[in-house]
């Protein structure tokens, strides 16, 4: 009997030989190699994705004493971006994941095959796959991630972002319900990995069930030999030595046992997931005690100033806070750069704001009182019940490196100014305590009128050096790209400006090469708040080498 068996193996081992790579690509595993390897590269991106959004931490870590390395503060300097970038990768492996299960949700339904139940997700050959796309929890997790996803990448265009930052803003805050359905998508188990791959190694036979599968008995032996199908194969039948050289005729011991993968996402997002929460809860309990507002200014070309008081308030020049006003809108917070920081002598700091959305011309109607008399610069003395003011912060910037170089070039382009104005406040107040020696501030504006926005703080500072015998400490030169009305800033108030004002535009290429002339083998850093095209401009220029030795680093980008 056993010879008998033995030849009928033999005489099947074409069929054998044959029964392995047709079962291994009847499944197309291609699809599901697809869908394994995008889902990695999206828990790598999701994980890291919400590192540039911890605020506190940021702000932190770029502190002076926490990190003394330039070069590491420049990369903080980059989590914009660094979060651009994650969320642009999201979104096209997210469309190379989705168009592999589309993949596979056909392959399980049309390579349907009752031999391996545990690893196929259709419960029957033919089986529609849009049960399995909407029908199932990972699916329906899927579409819904999608969607949301969609709706976040659309929203965070440019354009969208300048005319309706309303719609940025709540299409943004839907990253929790993401991450939520993406915990209850890898949950579905749908993907299954062996267990016993020592007692069953890929590509390995059973002969008794391949036997039975593959090997005929003629009619008129039926009878006689009842049995001679269910027979258990000789364990001590030598098998061929080709036989066992081959890599597809390894003997199994038992059959494949399947485990559905614990799902790895967790692993990936728990952590920077805690942490963001931590931090939004940390930021909660630090501005639920609101502001002292003490004045509201109006300065031409709708630009509101609003001064705060806060106890145990601390600022850097440069850093930024987020205001939220309830009666404004309970969701909604904007940030603003801070215009002027608490010191030592004095406690108030402010902000200033251009009112061109629906956020701010409510927040102005709310401070200001009506009237149809022009608002002159002066603080409002008429009594009144401000709002309440929640403030938020301050968190880091850029911009706070400006008074750590030697030599810094600072350029600003209308509203843009704001950044700066915190730095030249803090140079009023003492400019020996920190490293910073020189000081170009250029500032581009289409009107005059934008100029008056800061007007009194440059003539203060520019009076100040001259008195303590240092003039060339500070180079200011303001760019008036439109003429018409240049004579009302001509007075006696602001004479110190008026030799500094030029008509047109910076020429960037001369100007360079000027500053890198007076400050030879020196390291300047470039910092610019502005329109994209004076920032690529700079970003070209700091880049390109020079004849004196000088290192120029561009250390901010556009806002």
């Amino acid at each position: 009997m056993a010879l008998s068996q033995c030849v009928a193996l033999l005489e099947n081992l074409p069929a054998l030989l044959s029964r392995a790579p047709v079962l291994l690509f009847a499944s197309d595993v291609r699809g599901l190699c697809v869908s394994r390897a995008s889902a990695s590269v999206l828990n790598l991106n999701c994980c890291l994705v919400l590192l540039p959004m911890c605020r506190v931490l940021l702000a932190f870590l770029r502190g002076s004493q926490k990190v003394a390395s330039r070069k590491t503060r420049r990369l903080i300097d980059k989590s914009k971006t660094f979060h651009v970038t994650c969320g642009v990768t999201i979104c096209i492996f997210s469309v190379l994941h989705v168009a592999a299960h589309l993949v596979n949700a056909l392959n399980f339904s049309e390579n349907y095959n009752e031999d391996f139940l545990a690893i196929n997700a259709a419960h029957y050959r033919g089986e529609d796959p849009r049960k399995l796309l909407f029908a199932t929890v990972p699916g329906l997790t899927g579409v819904f991630m999608v969607l949301v996803l969609f709706l976040m990448c659309t929203a965070s265009t440019y354009a969208i972002r300048i005319s309706n930052y309303d719609i940025f803003w709540y299409t943004h805050n839907l990253f929790f319900v993401f991450y939520m359905l993406l915990m209850l998508h890898v949950s579905g188990g749908v993907l299954k990995y062996q267990t016993n791959l020592e007692e069953h190694p890929p590509g390995c036979f059973n002969p008794n069930k391949t036997l039975r599968e593959n090997m005929t008995v003629p009619k008129a032996f039926e009878e006689p030999f009842p049995n001679h199908t269910t027979e258990p194969f000789p364990e001590d039948l030598s098998v061929p030595e080709p036989f066992v050289q081959n890599n597809f005729m390894r003997i199994c011991s038992e059959e494949p046992k399947f485990q559905s993968h614990f799902p790895e996402t967790w692993f990936w997002i728990s952590g920077p997931l805690c942490l963001y929460c931590v931090e939004r809860l940390y930021r909660y309990i630090r501005s639920n005690k609101p502001v002292t507002i003490t004045s509201v200014i109006s300065h031409p070309s709708n630009v509101l100033e609003v001064r705060m008081i806060k106890d145990d308030f601390q600022a850097r020049p440069g850093q930024y806070v987020i205001l939220h006003c309830p009666r404004v809108s309970g969701l909604e917070s904007h940030p603003f750069t801070l215009t002027m920081c608490p010191t030592d002598t004095k406690a108030t700091f402010g902000v200033h704001l251009k009112v061109v959305g629906d956020w701010t011309e409510r927040f102005r109607d709310l401070l200001l009182l009506h009237s149809n008399q022009d608002t002159e610069i002066l603080p409002i003395f008429q009594q009144r019940r401000y709002p309440k003011l929640y403030v938020d912060g301050p968190f880091g910037s850029p911009f706070e490196e400006s008074l750590n170089y030697e030599v810094s070039l600072c350029v600003a382009g209308g509203i843009g100014v704001t950044p700066f104005a915190s730095v030249l406040n803090t140079l009023l107040d003492g400019w020996k305590r920190y490293k910073l020696r020189r000081l170009y501030f250029i500032w581009v504006c289409r009107d005059v009128e934008s100029f008056r926005w800061f007007a009194d703080l440059l003539c203060m500072l520019h009076d100040k050096l001259w008195q303590e015998n240092r003039p060339d400490y500070i180079n200011i030169q303001l760019y008036l790209s439109q003429t018409d009305g240049i004579q009302k800033i001509i007075g006696e108030k602001y004479q110190a400006l008026n030799s500094r004002l030029l008509i047109g535009r910076p020429r960037w290429k001369l100007l360079f090469d000027e500053i890198a002339k007076c400050n030879r083998r020196k390291t300047i850093g470039v910092f610019c708040c502005g329109p994209n095209k004076i920032s690529k401009i700079l970003h070209k220029l700091s880049n390109s080498s020079n004849s004196y030795g000088t290192s120029v680093l561009k250390s901010a980008p556009s806002s």
